[in-house]
């Protein structure tokens, strides 16, 4: 990444060194596949860490990061190649090429909860006391992850002169938008929400171990729907690569969806003082125990 403050203070330009990070003849590291294989090892160490403080099994976190992965990874792959199949028919030998990016968080969700409700039926666990442990982590690995964009040149949004800027080359430019050199960095605004809502999180998390009344089971999910949600509709609006469903932005159509499911949920919680439906009886899952 270079920096320049040549024309204001506190004005800086990205430029991404490229996507590999290591290349020893067949051997081949990119920042990408670094990346993401930093974010799960944070992100299983932190839930462990969480799920001591909760009194819950830390293994249990271990195991569940498996099925995260086996579900989130392909879901996410699959979930943004369907809304590029007009691109990805033509070269369908690139559907597996992961490397070169192309994974959407909404896919890896949608894996990843459905890897979760398998496991917390098998184990006998409350869903919501899983998705609760894995919310920071998730985030923070979203954080982390957004960096592979840049590394990439992708993801970025539109043309713009502003004092914190994005260096696309030009073979990675739209055609409509090939004379400009210069775009929001997107992949920063959101890793810089995503950090935001990772300390909310947390200061949620710890501040109920220590004060009453605790909170219920599911809070923290709902609340890194909404959270993240609100800042990922307005980011998706800058972007000039979205997936799209003829003229709307599919990442907006979801925020939207998340917003209203997460603002649905805490009203049940606690306007209604009811448990969240789950796997497991709502005695066993209502509140945190102490």
């Amino acid at each position: 990444m270079e920096l320049d403050f040549s024309a204001l203070p506190l004005a800086f330009q990205f430029t991404s060194p490229g996507p590999i990070l290591v290349e020893i003849g067949p051997l081949v590291i990119r920042w990408y596949g670094l990346l993401i294989a930093s974010a799960v090892l944070i992100g299983v160490s932190l839930s462990q860490y969480l799920a001591k403080r909760r009194h819950v099994n830390p293994e249990l976190l271990s195991d569940l990061s498996i099925w995260l992965v086996i579900g989130a990874i392909p879901a996410a792959r699959i979930y943004y190649v369907l809304f590029q199949w007009s691109e990805y028919s033509q070269h369908p030998e690139r559907i597996i090429a992961i490397w070169q990016g192309g994974i959407a968080i909404h896919g890896a969700i949608i894996g990843g909860v459905t890897a979760a409700l398998i496991f917390a039926k098998l184990k006998n666990i409350s869903f919501w006391q899983l998705t609760d442990l894995v919310a920071p982590s998730l985030i923070l690995g979203q954080a982390i992850g957004r960096w592979g964009n840049f590394f990439n040149s992708e993801a970025f949004g539109g043309p713009t002169s502003l004092p914190w800027k994005l260096y696309i080359p030009p073979e990675r430019r739209p055609p409509s938008l090939a004379s400009f050199e210069y775009f929001h960095p997107t992949f920063l605004y959101e890793s810089l929400w995503d950090l935001m809502v990772f300390t909310l999180l947390l200061t949620l998390f710890f501040r109920a171990l220590s004060h009453k009344p605790r909170l219920r089971l599911g809070t923290l999910f709902l609340v890194y729907w909404v959270a993240y949600s609100l800042g990922r509709f307005w980011i998706e609006g800058l972007r000039t690569d979205s997936l799209m469903l003829g003229s709307l932005r599919i990442a907006q159509i979801v925020s939207l969806s998340g917003i209203i499911f997460g603002l649905t949920g805490l009203a049940w919680l606690y306007w209604l003082k009811r448990p969240l439906p789950d796997v497991v009886p709502p005695s066993k899952s209502d509140i945190v125990s102490d």
